[in-house]
């Protein structure tokens, strides 16, 4: 949408939550607002931080929710992530040993696709964002994205996805090491939060991050990936 805040009707329908829990939490501080004329008004950026942060305590079931509540204008209704996840943008090795040669390397791994207009500004933005919490989860996956969409930087959303041949401290849970790792990078919230969700989904699935890591090049990889992607369509709310 253009306008920068959402009602609080709107904000239930992006969430794809109850509203009487819609409506606590947005009481209790919970979800970032605030009172314009009397009404409740939603900072879309704000929304979508508070909502990074989130996914993380979220099970499948509420990330499937959040999934198909996004309705992203540039992926098809219910789209998995082939998409956005074309062959050359799987590098299995990838060649980086440390946090900075890490994000510059899916960087360079996602311009393969000519989508990336501007990989300066989209290096910058994902450093930043990195520096003010980590996406890297104890598993040993990280999914690094900028903090705000750079629509201006990009032909079409894209995701990379990166395997090095041993983990790196990348600010993960407990100084967990790191060594899989999805670059996000969309042109608008919806987009973005669509696609974290579906990668969440991902994650949860039993062994799926083990099989994943013991794959031997990249096109097993991606092979590895989309059909785990697929197979979540069984589990997905209407």
């Amino acid at each position: 949408m253009s306008r920068e805040y959402l009602t609080l009707d709107e904000l239930v329908l992006r969430l794809g939550r109850d509203r009487r829990i819609v409506e606590k939490q947005v009481q209790r501080g919970i979800i970032p607002g605030r009172r314009i004329a009397g009404e409740w008004r939603f900072n879309e950026t704000e929304l979508t931080h508070w909502l990074e942060q989130d996914l993380r305590e979220l099970d499948e079931q509420q990330l499937a929710q959040l999934e198909s509540s996004q309705n992203s204008e540039e992926l098809e209704k219910h789209a998995g992530l082939e998409a956005v996840l074309p062959p050359e943008t799987c590098q299995v090795p990838l060649d980086a040993g440390t946090k900075p040669s890490v994000l510059q390397e899916l960087v360079e791994v996602a311009g393969r696709t000519w989508q990336v207009w501007d990989p300066t500004a989209i290096l910058r933005a994902t450093r930043e964002r990195e520096d003010i919490m980590s996406t890297a989860f104890e598993t040993g996956v990280a999914i690094p994205h900028p903090r705000n969409p750079l629509p201006e930087a990009l032909g079409q959303s894209v995701v990379a996805f990166g395997r090095t041949l041993s983990g790196i401290h990348f600010g993960g849970p407990r100084r967990s090491t790191t060594d899989m790792f999805f670059l996000v990078l969309a042109r608008d919230s919806r987009t973005h939060l669509q696609i974290l969700a579906r990668l969440g989904r991902l994650l949860h699935q039993p062994d799926f991050v083990e099989q994943l890591r013991n794959t031997p090049d990249s096109t097993s990889a991606r092979a590895l990936i989309l059909k785990a992607d697929a197979e979540l369509a069984t589990f997905r709310t209407p």
